[in-house]
């Protein structure tokens, strides 16, 4: 049995239910509390498990299966219609890398914005802001306001920030991809330096390769529900099985 000290993230008969709006208008009416015609769409339908501190969990599923809605709603983006969500933990979520920054502020400067929006002590931030800035090797851009920063720039900083905040569990979607090869073999590279200290890793990738260099086991999604929870090779096998079957 799971000690409850022992659990990072649990979810217990969590639905998640969007309401879809057929206009702007209707979209305007629902957020006024009136009613207004509308598509209900179950992205997530009675999901229950339990990810224990330290584990490295990959999650599998094809683009629709739910695997974005637990990562918004573990990270508090979105809340479940209906269940309940439990996180112990700071959490660092490399999710969207690009997205966040203020554009009129530098590189530098959002280092500390994006850490302030994740609660994040000043002093703290202080204390990493050099491993930050070495990691992202964004070299005199780090003061040039992110306006000016390319796509693949905002995501290296991004990414650098996430991974240097000491995190207690560690959420990547697909973020090992930044960058060139040097800097990806570097984004590998930390995630593995972060599960050595015991972060508690879930991984969201398609390539199931990928997921065997780093995870243990593996979770697979379809049409908002668990169809496999186990060892990451199993895991990986009923994926592709899966797919081919599609």
């Amino acid at each position: 049995m799971t000690q409850s000290n022992d659990i990072a993230i649990q979810l217990k008969n969590v639905t998640k239910v969007y309401r879809l709006c057929k206009s702007e208008k209707a979209r305007l009416r629902t957020f006024l509390g009136r009613k207004a015609s509308a598509e209900l769409k179950q992205a997530i339908n009675d999901v229950s498990l339990t990810i224990r501190r330290g584990e490295a969990v990959a999650l599998f599923g094809r683009n629709g299966a739910g695997k974005s809605t637990i990562l918004k709603m573990i990270t508090g983006v979105a809340f479940p219609t209906t269940g309940r969500i439990r996180v112990n933990g700071r959490v660092s979520a490399l999710l969207e890398l690009g997205a966040g920054f203020d554009p009129e502020l530098t590189g530098r400067e959002n280092i500390y914005f994006r850490g302030e929006v994740q609660g994040i002590k000043t002093e703290e931030i202080k204390r990493i802001e050099g491993d930050i800035i070495k990691f992202a090797d964004l070299g005199s851009y780090i003061d040039q306001p992110i306006r000016t920063y390319s796509s693949g720039m905002k995501a290296r900083l991004g990414f650098a920030i996430n991974a240097n905040i000491r995190p207690d569990i560690l959420i990547v979607d697909e973020a090992l991809s930044v960058g060139d090869q040097r800097f990806r073999a570097k984004c590998r590279a930390k995630v593995n330096e972060i599960m050595e200290s015991g972060v508690t890793f879930l991984f969201v990738t398609h390539s199931v390769n990928e997921a065997k260099a780093f995870c243990k086991r593996g979770i697979v999604l379809r049409h908002g529900k668990v169809v496999f929870d186990g060892g990451v090779n199993e895991a990986a096998a009923y994926y592709e099985d899966m797919i081919k079957q599609i």
